[in-house]
């Protein structure tokens, strides 16, 4: 009776309403369906599904599995299994996902890399700094911004910055490139 009570209990789901104002970082290591309503400042990391509600305000990185989006968010995001975009979502960031849906009336400004993803693992941010990646590969941050002026790391260049996406470099360390 005790182990039928406690599996009822394990398939019941589990669902997160965020009508506040929130900041700082969520990490979900379970799965979880967290829909947000109102505004969200800083990182998220989901597992599960999440939903941006049309009035809601994210500011954030996020990293889940199924996201959709009604609302605001500026900020990268990585959908590991699916990207749904309804009007009148308005995302003002890149987004890596295999499966995008975007909704007539939905905006995107930004870019989309459409690609399988591995999902064992969450990879934070798409993009790192100059100082990130100095710190990343341990050398100092005037060797990376010399290996990007000459094309040897793959990295962009933004209003004066550079800036390295995260994947591209673990890619570049991986071939055995860094020297």
């Amino acid at each position: 009776m005790m182990r039928r009570r406690r599996e009822e209990e394990e398939t019941k789901e589990k669902i997160l309403d965020v009508d506040a104002a929130m900041q700082g970082t969520l990490t979900f290591r379970d799965p979880v369906n967290l829909r947000i309503n109102g505004k969200f400042e800083g990182k998220l990391v989901t597992k599960g599904s999440l939903a941006v509600g049309e009035h809601a305000i994210v500011n954030a990185d996020i990293d889940g599995e199924t996201i959709t989006v009604a609302g605001r968010v500026n900020g990268n995001i990585i959908a590991r299994q699916e990207l749904r975009l309804t009007s009148p979502a308005h995302i003002v960031g890149n987004i890596i996902t295999p499966l995008l849906n975007i909704e007539s009336g939905a905006i995107l400004d930004g870019n989309c890399k459409m690609s399988s993803i591995d999902t064992t693992k969450p990879t934070g941010a798409l993009f790192m700094s100059m100082e990130e990646v100095a710190k990343y590969l341990e050398v100092e941050p005037t060797v990376v911004a010399e290996w990007a002026s000459n094309g040897r790391i793959p990295a962009i260049k933004e209003a004066n910055t550079w800036k390295i996406e995260r994947s591209k470099l673990d890619e570049w360390v991986a071939n055995g490139k860094i020297k």
